[in-house]
């Protein structure tokens, strides 16, 4: 059942103005993002898709799914794709302690940082930029500001899919993106299992229908 709304208020962006929720742009761009993976075959076929438009996304992977599907997230990084941390443990930040939290995030960090390194893929479009979004977008004050203090950029969003959620239909998912979506947008979406109905049929509408507009699809860095 949807609570947040699916673009987010501007007076939300406004009250924490230190966290990036768009990119000031007035050139045709949209950042699509992709939460919670990698995940066997739906990860596989999101980069597909994109492939398929030559769009570039930005990928906020759960440490522990790293760890289990190393060579699809090395995929994703073969393919010139950019990577945040979404936690090793998809933690709920207000239900952790602040060093906790810090901790499950810094190990995840670590994680990404030593794939990087060990990769032998020569790609100059992929790079470590310390991108960080909270799962559930929610988290206590005090961890937000150590977490930036450590060097991270916090990422939010502009646009909510709602691709997660079963009571939503698959066009009532592609009218929240398509209906709100414009210059400089942050768009969520989910490389997950419980997202995958609505994904498989969004994102490759989302992709012809902002192509066909003249977007093109940027990672953040």
């Amino acid at each position: 059942m949807k609570i947040i709304p699916a673009k987010t208020p501007e007076f939300v962006k406004t009250l924490f103005p230190n966290f990036i929720w768009n990119i000031d742009t007035k050139k045709k761009a949209l950042y699509l993002t992709f939460d919670d993976g990698p995940t066997p075959e739906i990860t596989d076929w999101v980069l597909q898709t994109l492939k398929d438009y030559d769009a570039k996304a930005t990928f906020f992977c759960i440490g522990n799914n790293i760890e289990k599907y190393p060579e699809i997230f090395q995929n994703t990084i073969a393919k010139g794709h950019a990577i945040g941390n979404h936690t090793y443990n998809h933690l709920k930040g207000w239900k952790h302690k602040t060093k906790d939290y810090v901790d499950d995030v810094e190990k995840t960090q670590d994680l990404i940082n030593s794939k990087f390194q060990i990769s032998e893929i020569k790609n100059r479009d992929s790079k470590i930029v310390n991108l960080f979004r909270p799962p559930y977008g929610k988290f206590k004050s005090k961890q937000s500001k150590l977490i930036q203090e450590l060097g991270y950029k916090i990422v939010m969003w502009d646009v909510l899919s709602y691709d997660w959620d079963q009571s939503v239909t698959e066009e009532t998912c592609l009218k929240n993106v398509t209906s709100t979506a414009q210059e400089g947008s942050i768009i969520v979406f989910h490389d997950s299992i419980k997202a995958s109905r609505n994904l498989k049929y969004v994102l490759p509408k989302v992709l012809e229908y902002y192509t066909a507009r003249g977007f093109l699809f940027k990672s953040l860095n």
